[in-house]
């Protein structure tokens, strides 16, 4: 067969990850501080985004004048001016359209429902983002001391020799954030060219500082520094401290024999242990923790049904300034320039586009989840029904893997709390009758009751349990029902019986 070079025509589909697709997936799974960081970016790129700020009575009608573009514009029919840039000539670089990019786009009152489109439209007129141009307390809060700082000031005052100082510079470098020495003494001792007995004395200097337990290489050495400082690191609290895998175990009469003391004794130790710090570093940490603001909000209505809505607070409005567009339009003195302006308005077109379609996509989904827990906001947490990804993205017409995203660190406020969206996706266990399935969630928290309400002389097992669960209707395995227990840090029978003899026997 003679080989011959051919020019075929082929037509076929192919599905582009744009960067502007890409932009609107991040965006859905973006929690509300890492969406506010996001937008800081965008505008500090974008000359023709600003945020909806809160205006006063002179600068209303200029806000009015912006607002009131031509309805084109705001719907997606670009701006046009002299200049001759058009819909069309912006959009060239896209690979696609904006509606084929969002097919399962819950704006229309059609497909989002009248009730939602309702919801939507109070919750968005709200606005969030809103900022004081003055300095508040917090931005005049001095930072808080790290854990190097901390030690480095006790360094100063505790060492006078530059090479004692210089040793106990790399032991502090050598800290975690708990507070333990993770660096090896011998290698410490070879970097600086020294012994390892210097660095041992330095070291143990170190470990007289405060608070109480810093510098320790691991567990039994940190509790032995707080129990020496308060004189109680006898013969007998040494071996409970050596023997700190028994006491995790909770077996207390090898620890009896091991100390050499009676139950009253050891409960008065292990009373002691208690009141420790296993991680002095942590008060140090500096790290603020971010405090949860909840994306939805459901509240009970009169007709006895659940209203959802939107926080305005987690909501951003962006505005692209149009009129700055047109003054500026004009004045482009080249090509690029031309190409820049073109490509600032498509970003900003693109990103106000996304954010509207994710509170409404965020909307949509919380909705249908509130209908389908609607037994768990009523009744509580044994009414949680068995809910999966699929289940929801099936009722409201879209893909599991974007129900995935919205989910994914948001959360919503209930009259029962607040709760992450993933909360309320649950695995399904069977029912031992044949009848509806019960929520993982809610056989844990039965577990949980049952075990808290067993008395010292019936101390449930799992076997135990898993009759108990059966006789209420629950078909679960035993393994299923240690691997929740182990969830909740709930011990095992053997365990808690030993632990309630000796409440009991100190009791007496």
């Amino acid at each position: 067969m003679a080989l011959a070079a051919k020019l075929q025509l082929r037509q076929s589909q192919s599905l582009v990850m744009t960067p502007q697709l890409m932009q609107s997936i991040r965006l859905l799974q973006f929690t509300h501080v890492e969406l506010e960081h996001f937008i800081d970016e965008e505008i500090e790129r974008n000359p023709l985004l600003e945020r909806a700020e809160p205006q006063d009575d002179a600068a209303s009608d200029q806000v009015q004048k912006i607002e009131a573009e031509p309805q084109a514009a705001a719907e997606g029919d670009w701006f046009e001016n002299e200049t001759g840039w058009s819909a069309e000539a912006i959009s060239e670089k896209l690979d696609t359209s904006l509606e084929n990019l969002f097919p399962d786009d819950p704006g229309t009152s059609e497909r989002l429902g009248p009730d939602l489109t309702a919801q939507w439209k109070s919750a968005s007129g709200n606005g969030g983002g809103s900022s004081s141009e003055g300095l508040d307390a917090g931005d005049m809060a001095a930072s808080a001391i790290t854990l190097r700082d901390h030690v480095g000031e006790q360094i100063a005052l505790a060492f006078v020799d530059p090479p004692a100082r210089l040793i106990a510079g790399e032991l502090a470098d050598g800290l975690d954030e708990t507070g333990y020495v993770r660096a090896d003494i011998e290698e410490i001792a070879a970097r600086l060219g020294t012994d390892a007995a210097s660095v041992a004395k330095v070291l143990a200097v170190c470990q007289t500082f405060e608070p109480t337990g810093l510098f320790a290489r691991d567990l039994a050495e940190c509790l032995s520094l707080q129990l020496a400082a308060r004189d109680r690191l006898d013969p007998a609290m040494k071996a409970l401290v050596a023997n700190l895998e028994l006491l995790a175990r909770r077996d207390f009469q090898t620890l009896k024999r091991i100390c050499g003391v009676d139950e009253e004794d050891l409960l008065d130790m292990l009373a002691e242990i208690r009141a420790l710090d296993p991680r002095p570093g942590m008060a140090f940490s500096g790290g603020a923790s971010d405090a949860v603001v909840a994306d939805v909000e459901v509240r009970a209505a009169n007709d006895g049904s659940w209203t959802v809505e939107l926080n305005a607070e987690t909501l951003p409005r962006v505005l692209v300034d149009h009129i700055y567009f047109a003054q500026v339009s004009p004045h482009a003195k080249n090509q690029a320039e031309k190409d820049f302006l073109a490509e600032c308005l498509q970003n900003a077109n693109w990103l106000t586009r996304s954010l509207d379609q994710r509170a409404k996509t965020i909307l949509k989904v919380a909705s249908e989840i509130v209908r389908q827990q609607d037994a768990f906001l009523v009744h509580g947490v044994r009414q949680l029904k068995p809910l999966n990804l699929r289940t929801v993205a099936d009722a409201i017409g879209m893909h599991e893997s974007t129900v995935s995203r919205v989910t994914a660190n948001k959360y919503m406020l209930t009259p029962r709390g607040v709760f992450e969206l993933r909360y309320f996706f649950t695995a399904s266990i069977a029912a031992s009758g044949g009848g509806d399935a019960h929520s993982s969630e809610a056989v844990r928290d039965r577990i949980k009751q049952l075990i808290d309400e067993e008395k010292p002389i019936d101390v449930l097992s799992d076997d135990a349990i898993v009759d108990m669960l059966k006789e209420s209707g629950v078909d679960i395995a035993r393994r299923t029902v240690a691997k929740y227990r182990e969830g909740m840090n709930i011990p095992s029978s053997v365990q808690r019986r030993r632990e309630k003899r000796a409440l009991a026997s100190a009791g007496r």
